[in-house]
Protein backbone atom coordinates (compact mmCIF):
# COMPACT_ATOMS: atom_id res chain seq x y z
CA UNK A 1 0.00 0.00 0.00
CA UNK A 2 1.14 3.41 -0.90
CA UNK A 3 2.10 6.30 1.77
CA UNK A 4 -0.08 9.22 1.31
CA UNK A 5 2.64 11.50 0.53
CA UNK A 6 3.04 8.60 -2.34
CA UNK A 7 -0.93 9.18 -3.71
CA UNK A 8 -0.57 13.05 -3.12
CA UNK A 9 2.60 12.73 -5.63
CA UNK A 10 0.79 10.46 -8.35
CA UNK A 11 -1.93 12.68 -8.35
CA UNK A 12 -0.11 15.44 -8.85
CA UNK A 13 -1.49 17.62 -5.66
CA UNK A 14 2.06 18.34 -5.08
CA UNK A 15 5.74 18.03 -6.15
CA UNK A 16 8.82 16.02 -5.15
CA UNK A 17 10.73 19.15 -3.49
CA UNK A 18 7.49 19.35 -1.33
CA UNK A 19 7.74 15.95 -0.51
CA UNK A 20 11.62 16.40 0.49
CA UNK A 21 10.49 19.73 2.45
CA UNK A 22 7.98 17.94 4.34
CA UNK A 23 9.94 14.97 5.21
CA UNK A 24 12.72 16.89 6.89
CA UNK A 25 10.72 19.35 8.45
CA UNK A 26 9.30 16.30 10.17
CA UNK A 27 12.74 14.42 11.01
CA UNK A 28 13.91 17.96 12.23
CA UNK A 29 10.32 18.01 14.68
CA UNK A 30 11.26 14.46 15.42
CA UNK A 31 14.69 14.98 16.48
CA UNK A 32 13.96 17.95 18.93
CA UNK A 33 11.01 16.21 20.52
CA UNK A 34 13.58 13.53 21.65
CA UNK A 35 16.30 15.67 22.48
CA UNK A 36 13.59 17.63 24.77
CA UNK A 37 14.20 21.07 23.05
CA UNK A 38 10.60 22.62 23.12
CA UNK A 39 11.48 24.95 19.98
CA UNK A 40 8.28 26.11 18.64
CA UNK A 41 8.29 26.79 15.25
CA UNK A 42 7.61 29.93 12.82
CA UNK A 43 4.33 27.38 11.51
CA UNK A 44 2.59 27.23 15.05
CA UNK A 45 3.84 30.45 16.17
CA UNK A 46 1.88 32.25 12.67
CA UNK A 47 -1.05 29.95 13.86
CA UNK A 48 -0.75 31.03 17.28
CA UNK A 49 -1.04 34.95 16.40
CA UNK A 50 -3.77 34.64 13.65
CA UNK A 51 -5.70 33.08 16.31
CA UNK A 52 -4.81 35.27 18.56
CA UNK A 53 -5.91 38.01 16.07
CA UNK A 54 -9.11 36.97 15.53
CA UNK A 55 -10.25 36.63 18.90
CA UNK A 56 -9.36 40.02 19.06
CA UNK A 57 -11.56 41.03 16.48
CA UNK A 58 -14.13 39.02 17.24
CA UNK A 59 -14.21 40.49 20.66
CA UNK A 60 -14.21 44.04 19.08
CA UNK A 61 -16.98 43.25 17.19
CA UNK A 62 -18.87 41.68 19.95
CA UNK A 63 -18.24 44.78 22.23
CA UNK A 64 -19.73 46.99 19.16
CA UNK A 65 -22.64 44.48 18.83
CA UNK A 66 -23.52 44.88 22.28
CA UNK A 67 -22.72 48.77 22.87
CA UNK A 68 -25.60 48.59 19.89
CA UNK A 69 -27.98 46.47 21.75
CA UNK A 70 -27.65 48.58 25.04
CA UNK A 71 -28.38 51.87 23.22
CA UNK A 72 -31.24 50.13 21.16
CA UNK A 73 -32.45 48.91 25.22
CA UNK A 74 -32.24 52.12 26.26
CA UNK A 75 -33.99 54.13 23.17
CA UNK A 76 -36.94 51.33 24.18
CA UNK A 77 -37.03 52.20 27.78
CA UNK A 78 -37.22 55.84 27.44
CA UNK A 79 -39.99 55.56 24.34
CA UNK A 80 -41.63 53.36 27.12
CA UNK A 81 -40.88 55.52 30.30
CA UNK A 82 -42.36 59.09 28.63
CA UNK A 83 -44.97 57.07 27.04
CA UNK A 84 -46.16 56.32 30.97
CA UNK A 85 -45.48 59.69 32.07
CA UNK A 86 -47.55 61.28 29.18
CA UNK A 87 -50.95 58.31 30.03
CA UNK A 88 -50.77 58.93 33.45
CA UNK A 89 -50.51 63.05 33.61
CA UNK A 90 -52.40 64.15 30.56
CA UNK A 91 -55.97 66.01 31.15
CA UNK A 92 -58.81 63.89 30.67
CA UNK A 93 -62.63 65.30 29.69
CA UNK A 94 -61.34 68.48 27.99
CA UNK A 95 -63.35 67.99 24.54
CA UNK A 96 -65.27 70.94 23.37
CA UNK A 97 -66.49 72.95 20.53
CA UNK A 98 -63.41 75.70 20.45
CA UNK A 99 -60.80 75.01 18.01
CA UNK A 100 -57.04 74.74 18.96
CA UNK A 101 -54.97 74.07 16.03
CA UNK A 102 -51.09 72.83 15.88
CA UNK A 103 -48.61 70.94 13.34
CA UNK A 104 -47.55 67.42 14.30
CA UNK A 105 -44.89 66.72 12.38
CA UNK A 106 -45.60 67.74 9.02
CA UNK A 107 -49.37 67.99 9.04
CA UNK A 108 -51.71 70.85 10.54
CA UNK A 109 -54.28 69.47 13.14
CA UNK A 110 -57.20 70.29 14.69
CA UNK A 111 -58.11 69.76 18.39
CA UNK A 112 -61.77 70.50 19.87
CA UNK A 113 -61.28 71.53 23.54
CA UNK A 114 -63.48 73.60 25.84
CA UNK A 115 -63.04 77.18 26.05
CA UNK A 116 -61.18 76.85 29.71
CA UNK A 117 -58.20 74.27 28.33
CA UNK A 118 -57.90 76.72 25.38
CA UNK A 119 -57.24 79.36 27.44
CA UNK A 120 -54.90 77.65 29.23
CA UNK A 121 -53.28 76.22 26.12
CA UNK A 122 -52.80 80.00 24.42
CA UNK A 123 -51.65 81.11 27.75
CA UNK A 124 -49.16 78.25 28.25
CA UNK A 125 -50.22 77.00 31.31
CA UNK A 126 -50.80 74.16 29.34
CA UNK A 127 -49.26 72.01 26.45
CA UNK A 128 -49.56 69.72 23.46
CA UNK A 129 -47.20 66.88 23.67
CA UNK A 130 -46.83 64.13 21.00
CA UNK A 131 -46.10 60.41 21.04
CA UNK A 132 -46.72 57.43 18.26
CA UNK A 133 -49.33 59.55 16.54
CA UNK A 134 -51.30 60.56 19.34
CA UNK A 135 -51.89 64.00 20.69
CA UNK A 136 -51.72 64.30 24.70
CA UNK A 137 -52.49 67.63 26.76
CA UNK A 138 -50.37 68.03 29.61
CA UNK A 139 -49.76 70.60 32.10
CA UNK A 140 -46.48 72.98 31.31
CA UNK A 141 -44.44 71.46 34.12
CA UNK A 142 -44.71 67.95 32.70
CA UNK A 143 -44.28 69.24 29.14
CA UNK A 144 -40.63 70.51 30.57
CA UNK A 145 -39.79 67.38 32.52
CA UNK A 146 -40.75 65.37 28.89
CA UNK A 147 -38.87 68.51 26.79
CA UNK A 148 -35.49 67.14 29.29
CA UNK A 149 -35.91 63.55 28.05
CA UNK A 150 -36.62 63.83 24.59
CA UNK A 151 -37.23 67.43 22.76
CA UNK A 152 -39.15 66.37 20.14
CA UNK A 153 -41.78 65.36 21.95
CA UNK A 154 -43.08 68.24 22.85
CA UNK A 155 -45.61 69.55 20.22
CA UNK A 156 -46.76 72.92 21.48
CA UNK A 157 -46.15 75.04 24.38
CA UNK A 158 -46.56 78.47 24.61
CA UNK A 159 -44.58 81.37 27.00
CA UNK A 160 -46.72 81.85 30.15
CA UNK A 161 -48.09 85.40 29.56
CA UNK A 162 -47.95 87.15 32.63
CA UNK A 163 -51.25 88.72 33.84
CA UNK A 164 -51.86 92.07 31.44
CA UNK A 165 -52.94 95.12 33.86
CA UNK A 166 -55.32 96.99 31.82
CA UNK A 167 -54.85 101.07 32.02
CA UNK A 168 -57.34 102.63 33.32
CA UNK A 169 -57.56 105.61 30.74
CA UNK A 170 -57.42 102.86 27.70
CA UNK A 171 -60.22 104.24 26.15
CA UNK A 172 -60.15 100.38 24.21
CA UNK A 173 -60.47 98.87 27.12
CA UNK A 174 -64.00 96.86 26.78
CA UNK A 175 -62.83 95.74 23.51
CA UNK A 176 -60.00 92.87 23.53
CA UNK A 177 -58.71 91.71 20.93
CA UNK A 178 -58.91 88.01 20.48
CA UNK A 179 -55.70 85.99 20.33
CA UNK A 180 -56.87 83.19 18.37
CA UNK A 181 -58.84 84.49 15.69
CA UNK A 182 -61.88 82.01 14.26
CA UNK A 183 -62.05 82.15 10.29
Amino acid sequence: MASLQDQLLKAGLTTKQKARQANSDKRKKNKQKRSGAAVETSLQDKVKQDLAKAQAEKQAKDNALNEQKKQALAAKEQHHRIAQILKHHHLKNVDGETEYNYTFGSKIKKLFVDETTHKALVNGRLALCGQDDVTYIVTAETSTKLAELEPSIVLVQNEKVVSEEVDEDDPYADFQIPDDLMW
